[in-house]
């Protein structure tokens, strides 16, 4: 008797775990399934900065474990992910007419390799400007390129250089980066401004006239608000988290989130790890990181050189230390809890790969139907999901091409 038992409990088990293979594989079949026929973007990574230094070639498949690049055509095809926003990043630096002008230059040198990139690659990916360049692109096969701009500085006190930007394929720009500029304040620095500057509201006007999209992620909570308030057209976070499972300034709270919705705009769940979830001590790890920040002056306005020299150091401390990194249900978590206070018109996906970006499961481009299984495990629709990995940002931008329309014919 007790060995049928034990065979009978045997055969339950083996059973079960069979039919959850059998769940699982289901799962898996109609996650691919979505994942393949929804536009799915990404509105935020930083390749372009590894597209500047010498022998980086976008067409070739490279590898984020040996070389540390997230992000190729290669893999956005082997990902199944169509498009995304190309940040044009220059970090802060002087504000001084010297500062501006060499903002100005690198931006512009940004701005030319990448399009020149583009240009190369014609047959495989192509620059988009609008919503419907998207969907044509991704009927015709190929990969979609939006730009961005990280960080306002190239505008110095030029409100010109917005119209010069966007002439450039700009279609939008994350105001502040990690110190305050003149536009606004940024959310890992000391209050300047209070929120907008006087500058920042007539760019955040400009922005509107033109048809861009204003992006507040890393911008102050009090910039954040009065961004919202200035904007006549709704605005997004292009790479920022959920402030209620990460305490961190960089993220939204749920009373920004809900200010968020209420503008129509979305927020576009970041998957750096460290603005996903709060990372366990690690005092030597942290030490290490200072002490490159201080003499690299916290990457500041470096030459190539000097930048060179700070990545190849930065990179030895993740070396020595490695962390733990938060997962792909760590992600969901947030998309979970963003769509229960903004609602599942409000959020979107945002990796800032090549800018730090990258968790357990979905680690570079490659790995991006990961987030779509995951969604899927838990009971998202195709709609929803086709809604967050897309829609909603297409919308937006809609949205702001449309009242740009609006403001030019009410002159």
């Amino acid at each position: 008797m007790h060995r049928l038992i034990i065979f009978i409990s045997f055969l339950f088990f083996a059973v079960q775990l069979i039919a959850g293979q059998r769940v699982d594989k289901k799962l898996e079949r109609k996650a691919k399934k979505i994942h393949e026929q929804i536009l799915t973007i990404d509105s935020h990574n930083d390749t372009p900065l590894r597209m500047v230094r010498p022998g980086f070639d976008w067409s070739e498949r490279h590898d984020a474990k040996t070389d540390r690049s997230h992000v190729d055509l290669m893999r956005m095809e082997e990902g199944g992910l169509d498009g995304a926003f190309f940040a044009v990043f220059i970090s802060q630096g002087p504000r001084t007419p010297e500062g501006y002008e060499n903002a100005k230059q690198r931006a512009l040198r940004v701005f030319d390799t990448l399009r020149n990139a583009i240009d190369r690659n014609a047959g495989l990916i192509g620059l988009a400007l609008s919503p419907s360049d998207a969907y044509r692109l991704q009927k015709e096969g190929k990969r979609i390129a939006f730009i961005g701009v990280e960080n306002g500085y190239p505008i110095g006190l030029d409100i010109g250089m917005v119209q010069a930007l966007f002439d450039k394929g700009a279609r939008y720009i994350t105001l502040v980066h990690t110190k305050n500029n003149d536009l606004c304040d940024s959310s890992t620095d000391t209050l300047e401004f209070s929120g907008l500057s006087d500058f920042g509201t007539e760019v955040v006007s400009e922005m509107n006239r033109l048809g861009m999209m204003v992006d507040v992620s890393h911008a102050s909570d009090a910039s954040f608000y009065d961004i919202l308030r200035v904007s006549r057209s709704p605005v997004i976070a292009s790479h920022s988290c959920a402030r209620a499972l990460c305490d961190n300034p960089r993220n939204l709270d749920d009373d920004m989130l809900r200010a968020l919705a209420a503008n129509g705009g979305v927020i576009q769940m970041c998957i750096l790890s460290d603005y996903v979830k709060t990372p366990a001590p690690n005092p030597e790890r942290d030490s290490a990181r200072a002490a490159v920040r201080k003499k690299f002056r916290n990457f500041d306005d470096l030459t190539d050189a000097e930048m060179k020299e700070a990545r190849k150091e930065w990179y030895a401390i993740d070396d020595q230390f490695p962390r733990e990194l938060a997962t792909v249900s760590d992600v969901a978590d947030h998309i979970d809890h963003i769509v229960e206070i903004a609602g599942i018109d409000h959020v979107g996906i945002g990796t800032d790969f090549d800018g730090g970006g990258g968790v357990t499961g979905c680690y570079d481009v490659s790995e991006m139907g990961s987030i779509t299984l995951e969604l899927v495990k838990r009971g998202y629709t195709k709609e929803e999901i086709r809604k967050i990995w897309g829609e909603n940002l297409m919308r937006v931008m809609d949205q702001n091409i449309r009242i740009a329309e609006e403001i030019s014919h009410s002159k």
